[in-house]
């Protein structure tokens, strides 16, 4: 099939969660044999720079770079519309108008959309199948930001996820198919009760790539050491590392005062590179290879409290054999059983007592650390996702079909 893939942020190098998706699926169907074209959005000459390896992964790509500030305005904007302010920061003119070039130029057999705000673009095809991959529901984590948030700012993140529901609930009727990367956020969609046809296709992870130093559970670790994955100016990660320096590790230290945290990713700001001067607390920047510091560590710690969709940290973690500890919100992206896989808390003393009990059975640590990584490797395979995914094209195109065939009829 001649396929139109677009995506609100450049599927490549698919170095963050959601472009590891979204470069995954684009990889997938070129590799079983379909036509793709790309097209998505860069926000810098570097990163335009960047994005020319995708060459090697579709048929052909279109990229239009946009700058922030313009789309800030853009977002702007929409403040005083019914609009959500999202959809501006991802519109672009020049896209629409390679899209349209593209849809008068080629004729496609699919579109295939990765996430709400990339949407805007095709929404006014109608003799096109049309796939929209929400991977997660981003109106529910704008209302989650609003419950962390002091007021006037609160009632902002409120209003922009009240006005993306909306928005995602009006796009289901524009597509054939909506899907997510877990079935929590499937849940969420079916709620809207909007009667489009639903499908689930979880991320993977590469345990090639992530993989234990040695045998899981056996490599040489410090028995004391905690990790930490993220970027750092992303809200979530900055405020879950904040609450858990503050509620978590000093009660740790207090028990095992060798206990050390390292906090691991980029542009981290200025309140969290203020937690080098802690006792017990690293963190690093920008680094050339996560896993050497990962694999030192006894636990990985998720403590987040606003998620959606899947963590890829989590997965990345317990393919590398090491035990991971995560917010119980957090786990809910995860293919995996808390208490077998995975251990869960919500409260810093349910974290104390999880990372004390790793930190002091190293026979339970093993065990957990081989059950996490054997875990993903039979649950978070892309193979086993793709798998899925070619399902729901299937499924897209049946959609379709029988819906044109109803308005024949009618």
């Amino acid at each position: 099939m001649n396929i139109l893939f677009l995506s609100h942020r450049f599927p490549y190098p698919p170095t963050r969660g959601d472009k590891i998706r979204s470069f995954n699926m684009v990889k997938h169907l070129q590799g079983a044999g379909h036509k793709v074209t790309v097209a998505s959005l860069a926000r810098s000459s570097g990163e335009a720079a960047e994005c020319q390896g995708i060459a090697d992964y579709c048929e052909e790509f279109v990229l239009c770079e946009v700058r922030n500030p313009v789309q800030a305005l853009r977002m702007g904007a929409r403040l005083l519309t019914s609009e959500p302010s999202s959809m501006g920061f991802f519109y672009s003119r020049a896209l629409q108008t390679e899209v349209n070039r593209l849809l008068d130029k080629t004729a496609f057999d699919l579109i295939v959309v990765f996430s709400s705000t990339a949407a805007q673009y095709v929404s006014h095809v109608t003799t096109i199948p049309k796939l929209l991959d929400f991977c997660d529901m981003d109106s529910q984590k704008w209302l989650a930001f609003a419950n962390f948030k002091p007021w006037p700012v609160s009632f902002g993140y409120r209003l922009e996820g009240r006005k993306l529901e909306r928005e995602e609930k009006k796009l289901c009727g524009e597509f054939d198919l909506c899907s997510c990367a877990t079935d929590f956020e499937v849940d969420t969609l079916d709620s809207y009760q909007t009667g489009v046809a639903s499908g689930f296709f979880p991320n993977g992870v590469d345990f090639d790539f992530f993989t234990p130093d040695g045998q899981a559970g056996d490599a040489d670790y410090d028995p004391y050491g905690i990790s930490f994955v993220g970027r750092m100016d992303y809200y979530p990660n900055e405020e879950c590392v904040l609450s858990f320096c503050d509620t978590v590790l000093p009660k740790l230290r207090e028990k095992y005062p060798e206990a050390n945290l390292t906090v691991i990713g980029a542009e981290p700001p200025a309140n969290i590179l203020a937690l080098n001067n802690r006792p017990g607390i690293t963190v690093t920047g920008t680094v050339d290879d996560i896993r050497t510091y990962v694999r030192k560590s006894a636990v990985m710690v998720t403590p987040l409290e606003i998620a959606r969709g899947t963590q890829n940290k989590i997965l990345e973690g317990m393919a590398m054999g090491v035990p991971v500890v995560s917010s119980r919100t957090a786990a809910r992206g995860v293919d995996a059983v808390v208490g077998e896989h995975i251990l869960a808390a919500t409260t810093p003393e349910e974290y104390v007592a999880h990372i004390s009990h790793l930190f002091e059975d190293s026979t339970a640590r093993k065990r957990l650390a081989i059950a996490g990584r054997e875990r993903v490797m039979s649950h978070h395979n892309w193979p086993r996702a793709m798998t899925l995914f070619d399902d729901c094209i299937t499924r897209t195109l049946t959609a379709f079909t029988e819906k044109h065939k109803t308005k024949e009829f009618n």
